[in-house]
């Protein structure tokens, strides 16, 4: 439920209806922004004349760049006096590399901000208190799950401090992931696979492990995107550090990273970046290897990798949201989608909520989340 600021009030509201198409309207702006504005948020901006015409569209582009508010004024011009703006998130009280959102809107003359989501960030929160102050009526929280399921990447590594992560993974209708002599292309539709592009496209990284990468030798680069595409990190989790010199993802199309455990032995690698982190028994633990790169301004990470390394991100707690894309094929055998995740009995599985379902060519990708936190039950990676 939305809330209006119990402060003050405005007498010319614009009606319910027409508050949720503008803030729907926003909600699909910010979307443009997947993938180009890491580290900051996807952000929509819509703004409304006093008769409550749209006159002024917006979104955050790029890190760096103006925030949706000032590309939305911008668009308005003076006609934003007496207006209102409605934005994904709450607009910001932080000077950046760009100004405060809400001295921006304040400036602009908007009388009314109506936001989906609070920031969570507490270096930029707070301009809902600045734009009450200065007058200006505030609403919280209209289509706010909307606006949430668009940004969950950036608010997930604000909340809990280490990068949000989707797993994907491709398999047979009885859930084989390869068959039983090791094969595995292509499981999935020509159209799948150019799905999964996308997926890696709004990723900052894509994170596999070393059996994959001596099974595979992925590539890991985004590759049929037109335009300038932002190529997200390559991480491989190696603890014992046993990449090939001639791997395919030290090709330099795109950044690699290495993790490795402390007392690796890299120096068949020189000039490839290493991460040293600390492992256990089965090796590099995940949360470490979050941790790293939470530090490192990664705030997504695909995880393409096989069924151990989606097992130990299962018991890790670490999986934010599934993307299976499901084949119209049957193997009977071979290595199923999930490996051991430290569940030992149906009452500690791990429950998804499905959020789509959708054909791919001749395939169907299922979306799904989980319905409640899951305790990690082991901190594991080979």
């Amino acid at each position: 439920m939305w809330q209006e600021d119990p402060v003050a009030t405005h007498a010319a509201h614009a009606a319910p209806d027409a508050d949720t198409r503008a803030m729907r309207r926003a909600v699909e702006l910010a979307a443009r922004g997947l993938g180009t504005t890491s580290p900051n948020p996807v952000v929509g901006c819509v703004i409304t004349d006093a008769a409550g015409t749209v006159v002024g569209e917006g979104w955050h582009e790029r890190a760096g760049s103006p925030h949706a508010e000032v590309h939305a004024l911008r668009a308005a011009g003076p006609a934003a006096r007496g207006g209102t703006a409605y934005v994904t998130l709450e607009p910001c009280n932080h000077t950046g590399r760009t100004g405060p959102c809400a001295g921006a809107l304040t400036e602009a003359g908007i009388s009314r901000v109506v936001y989906a989501v609070p920031d969570p960030n507490p270096q930029a929160s707070g301009g809902a208190a600045t734009l009450r102050a200065a007058g200006v009526t505030t609403q919280a929280g209209l289509l706010a799950d909307e606006a949430e399921e668009g940004n969950a990447a950036w608010l997930t590594s604000v909340r809990r401090g280490r990068p949000y992560v989707l797993w994907k993974y491709a398999a047979t209708l009885d859930g084989r992931v390869a068959a039983a002599d090791g094969t595995s292309r292509w499981i999935s539709s020509a159209e799948s696979r150019a799905d999964v592009h996308r997926l890696r496209a709004e990723a900052d990284a894509v994170v596999v492990g070393s059996g994959t990468l001596r099974a595979d030798d992925p590539h890991l680069a985004v590759r049929g995107s037109a335009g300038d595409v932002r190529q997200p990190l390559r991480v491989v989790l190696d603890t014992r550090a046993t990449v090939r010199p001639t791997a395919r993802v030290l090709d330099g199309a795109a950044p690699t990273l290495i993790a490795v455990a402390e007392d690796a032995d890299t120096r068949h690698l020189p000039g490839v970046e290493v991460a040293r982190l600390p492992s256990g028994k089965d090796g590099v633990r995940v949360d470490a290897l979050l941790a790293e790169l939470h530090r490192r301004g990664i705030r997504s990470v695909l995880l393409e990798g096989g069924p151990t390394l989606a097992g130990a991100f299962v018991a890790a707690g670490a999986v934010d949201r599934v993307v299976g894309y499901l084949a119209p094929v049957l193997l009977g055998a071979g290595p199923a989608a999930l490996g051991d995740a430290g569940i030992a009995t149906l009452t500690e599985a791990l429950r998804l909520r499905i959020t789509a379902a959708d054909r791919i060519g001749t395939d169907l990708r299922i979306t799904a989340v989980p319905t409640t936190a899951s305790v990690p039950t082991a901190l594991k990676e080979h």
